[in-house]
């Protein structure tokens, strides 16, 4: 038995190094779960510091969701809003604050506010490693954008200090 499972294993560890040396397989760093579950911690703590509520929301590379928490008594409108400023500051690789005085100081960038996906409200930030996006943060109701964008900040301050 034993001699059947160390040439599978072997097969397998060679296919698998195969694959991940493949010209035309993409190998990128995206947030993991362990790592915004961390961000989220802090984030709210942040808030609670500052005695403020929030839910704040990571998405990983491609937009997609990874985890989420609102404390209690936030108005649950927000939590819609913190995954839409992660969403939108990943997209665009723009921190939300800036989208947005960008779209009131400059007449070109006036019509992001016409794609609905966007939500230019501060309080969503880019997550960076290694000088790549690796996915996004977002928070809401932490009674003002300065407030939302201040407790993702000093999350990401935190766990990512070095992002370029």
């Amino acid at each position: 038995m034993l001699s059947r499972i160390v040439p599978l294993t072997l097969l397998a560890l060679t296919l698998s190094a195969n694959a991940l040396a493949a010209p035309n397989i993409a190998q990128r760093a995206d947030v993991t779960l362990p790592l915004a579950n961390q961000l989220l911690n802090a984030t709210l703590a942040a808030c609670h510091a500052k005695g403020l509520t929030a839910v704040a929301a990571v998405v990983d590379r491609g937009g997609n969701l990874v985890a989420l928490q609102r404390d209690d008594n936030v108005g649950p409108h927000n939590t819609a809003a913190a995954q839409r400023k992660a969403f939108t500051a990943l997209s665009t690789k723009t921190a939300t604050g800036t989208l947005a005085e960008r779209a009131r100081s400059n007449p070109d960038a006036a019509n992001l506010t016409t794609v609905n996906e966007l939500l230019l409200l501060g309080g969503g930030l880019p997550l960076r490693a290694d000088g790549q996006v690796i996915g996004a943060i977002g928070v809401a109701g932490a009674g003002g954008s300065s407030n939302d964008e201040s407790c993702a900040q000093q999350a990401i301050n935190q766990l990512l200090p070095t992002q370029n």
